[in-house]
């Protein structure tokens, strides 16, 4: 059996992609996009009649030419969605713009908007998770969707407060980010070994997880964001693991021995008080890497929306053309 196959064995593996192909060939259970994948994705020829059905689509509903661009770029990603779910048998995880991640309320319109997109071509809510960034803004958000059974995946998380936080909330799933934690020790010569066990990355999902099954919060924790096979290798056994197809293409050529790093400690103990918001905002900025992360995170996302709204406007401009 290749490394691949014995991680599926113990975790259920997710692709970080929206590429076609990747998916095809490794099977994952469920697949994560974010406007990065999208905006890669969005390049590929297989995907060209999706950005003109979603451009179509927003020119029929009118409004001004802001409104026309915001409704495209959701048709694309829930058209991009509809793409994996054909693929996947489990969920798809569509990401809400990286610009509203401070105003709560946006963030809960524009997800009951993706859900009912989601629900016009008949994919049925329970696979779809929405996902936000782990901001207090958008940890609340999900906490209210949950209660309207739309399900969640918090990124963008990388302090234990963040994690704390969207346990307490009730929401679905978390993806800690392993390689940009991993990136920010790296960058500042902080890193101590190189022994995966010491990744700081690997340390900061194994806390949550320890943390989580021993309060016994059914909330997911997917690992993401990794740099290399052996940060994935050190987390098997935790609950997900979202893997890029460059890392699925290694684990699936690999064999050997993967022991199971994660495991369920057997006693449980009562859950702390939830976190107020003043709380959670002291204990996140005691972690400068956190920090800086997230707000890093935000930006990129949102300057990688902004990238794609650009292929959008010139997908609307062809269309004009087309028009005449």
């Amino acid at each position: 059996m290749t490394l691949l196959e014995k991680l599926k064995a113990v975790t259920t593996v997710v692709a970080d992609s929206g590429d076609m192909n990747a998916i095809r060939e490794h099977h994952p259970e469920d697949a994560t996009t974010n406007p990065s994948l999208i905006l890669k994705a969005a390049a590929q020829p297989i995907y060209q009649p999706l950005i003109e059905q979603a451009v179509s689509l927003a020119r029929q509903q009118g409004g001004s030419q802001e409104t026309q661009l915001i409704n495209a770029s959701d048709h694309l990603a829930v058209n991009i969605g509809v793409a994996l779910l054909s693929q996947v048998p489990g969920k798809v995880s569509t990401e809400v713009d990286a610009r509203l991640s401070y105003d709560r309320g946006l963030c809960v319109a524009k997800a009951r908007k993706l859900i009912r997109l989601y629900e016009h071509q008949g994919v049925d809510r329970s696979r779809v998770l929405i996902k936000l960034a782990s901001t207090w803004q958008g940890i609340k958000a999900a906490e209210e969707l949950e209660l309207e059974g739309i399900h969640c995946n918090l990124t963008l998380l990388f302090s234990f407060a963040q994690a704390r936080a969207c346990a307490e909330a009730g929401v679905w799933l978390i993806s800690p980010f392993v390689g940009r934690i991993y990136d920010w020790y790296r960058d500042r010569n902080l890193l101590t070994s190189d022994d995966p066990q010491q990744d700081p990355g690997v340390v900061s999902v194994r806390r949550i997880y320890d943390y989580f099954k021993q309060h016994r919060y059914p909330t997911v924790i997917m690992g993401a964001s990794f740099r290399k096979v052996e940060q994935v290798l050190a987390l098997a056994g935790c609950d997900r693991l979202t893997i890029s197809p460059v890392l699925l293409d290694e684990l699936a050529t690999r064999d050997g021995e993967l022991p199971t790093m994660l495991k369920p400690p057997v006693i449980a103990q009562e859950a702390p008080s939830p976190l107020s918001e003043s709380e959670f905002n002291w204990l996140h900025n005691q972690d400068p890497m956190a920090v800086d992360k997230l707000a890093e995170g935000i930006r990129l996302f949102a300057q990688d929306q902004e990238k794609l709204e650009g292929l959008l406007k010139a997908a609307f401009a062809r269309e004009a053309v087309g028009q005449v």
